[in-house]
C-alpha cells in the first residue's frame, strides 16, 4: 500500500503545482513578497500576553487567557478580555485602575507573546505535519521548524503558502532552500496560513 500512498501523495504536488502556474491574476499570486496581513489580533483563550504597568512591577508580568476569557490581574480580580485587541486591553486595564483609585496615572502597555487561539498548518513533506500556535512574528521557516524541518524528499524551493485575504484565496510560494541561504526574504506567517511543503518530483 505504500506506492499507493506515494501516488496520492505526488498527484497532490502536481494538483498544487498545475494550481500554481495555471492561476488567474484574481485570487491567486506568486509572489516571493506578499503584502503585510490584515489579520485578526484580539485575543482568545489560552493566548499570553504580557502586561508592563509603568513604575508598578509588582503589576507587571504575564497572563494566559482562561478559558472563560478572563485574567486574574493583580488588585483588579478578574478582567475579561476575550475578543479585544492589546491596545483594548491596554486602555480597559489603566481604566479599571483609575476608577478604583488604585493608581493616578497609570500607564499600561500590553504586549501579545503567544496566540494559541490561532494556529498555523505545515502540511506535505515535514517530519511532523499539523497545527501550531501561532506566535508573534513566527516566519515560514519558523513554521516549518515547528513541524520538525523537511523530509529528505522535500523540494525546499517548491514552498507554498495559502492565504485567506478578504473573500480571496492568495498563495505564495516561498524558496525556503535560498531563504536560509540569505538569497531571499522569509516572510512573517498569519493565523489560518496553511503551509505547504511538496515533495521533489523525478
Amino acid at each position: 500500500m505504500a506506492w499507493v500512498a506515494r501516488l496520492l501523495l505526488i498527484t497532490s504536488t502536481l494538483t498544487l503545482a498545475l494550481g500554481i502556474s495555471g492561476c488567474s491574476k484574481r485570487g491567486v499570486q506568486t509572489t516571493e513578497v506578499p503584502p503585510p496581513a490584515t489579520d485578526d489580533t484580539t485575543l482568545g483563550p489560552g493566548d499570553v500576553f504580557a502586561v508592563r504597568v509603568y513604575g508598578e512591577e509588582e503589576m507587571s508580568g504575564s497572563h494566559q487567557v482562561a478559558p472563560d476569557g478572563t485574567i486574574n490581574f493583580p488588585l483588579l480580580g478578574a478582567v475579561k478580555v476575550s475578543g479585544m485587541e492589546p491596545p483594548e486591553i491596554a486602555e480597559k486595564i489603566q481604566s479599571l485602575l483609575l476608577e478604583r483609585d488604585l493608581l493616578r496615572d497609570p500607564h499600561v502597555s500590553v504586549y501579545v507573546e503567544q496566540y494559541v487561539s490561532k494556529r498555523v498548518s505545515v502540511m506535505g513533506a515535514v517530519a511532523n505535519p499539523g497545527t501550531f500556535p501561532l506566535e508573534t512574528g513566527m516566519t515560514v521557516v519558523e513554521a516549518i521548524s515547528k513541524a520538525g524541518g523537511f523530509s529528505s524528499l522535500a523540494d525546499r524551493d517548491g514552498t507554498v503558502v495559502t492565504r485567506k485575504i478578504g473573500d480571496e484565496t492568495v498563495r505564495y510560494r516561498v524558496p525556503v532552500a535560498r531563504v536560509t541561504k540569505g538569497q531571499a526574504q522569509d516572510i512573517e506567517v498569519a493565523a489560518g496560513d496553511i503551509i505547504f511543503v511538496p515533495e521533489r518530483l523525478f
